[in-house]
């Protein structure tokens, strides 16, 4: 029997965020049902795969959506190169999905592992840099001001 996990959430990938810690939790498993669905038939696998593909997109924009919305609410100062690799990394899996549907990519777990990679780049470099300027800024008393607007934003501050 296979190992159906191709990476597990650590400690050491906390940014320090609830909020964002528990999305980047989502995505790590959203990563490992695309890897159990390559472990499938061929057919069971592309259609499994197609289904969860879609659902990996539209909990991305949620979460770039999240991660957005705290960095112009702390006036982050690396927000536009932030958003950039948003930007960047959605073009690419749209790009990828496409070739994928359209048969120019055989076997989908090359993305399974380009996914993989990039999330825990961007949480080890991008993200933790974001996490580590709003502990700065509450260490500080910089958020003293800030007034979550919704009971739900209490999970944007700090773990």
């Amino acid at each position: 029997m296979y190992n159906e996990t191709i990476v597990q959430w650590q400690s050491a990938y906390s940014v320090g965020i609830k909020l964002i810690d528990e999305q980047h939790i989502e995505l790590i498993k959203l990563t490992n049902k695309l890897f159990a669905n390559c472990l499938m038939d061929q057919e069971q696998s592309k259609k499994a795969f197609l289904n969860t593909i879609h659902e990996v997109v539209d909990y991305v924009g949620y979460h770039f959506g999240t991660e957005e919305k705290i960095m112009e609410r702390i006036n982050y100062p690396e927000m536009v190169k932030h958003k950039s690799e948003h930007i960047d990394f959605i073009r690419v899996v749209l790009s990828k999905v496409e070739d994928y549907t359209a048969g120019k990519v055989r076997t989908p777990l090359a993305f399974v592992y380009f996914l993989r990679d990039w999330v825990l780049n961007h949480i080890a470099y991008s993200d933790k840099r974001m996490g580590g300027y709003l502990l700065a800024l509450k260490r500080s008393g910089a958020l003293l001001n800030f007034a979550p607007n919704e009971k739900k934003d209490q999970n944007l501050l700090i773990t």
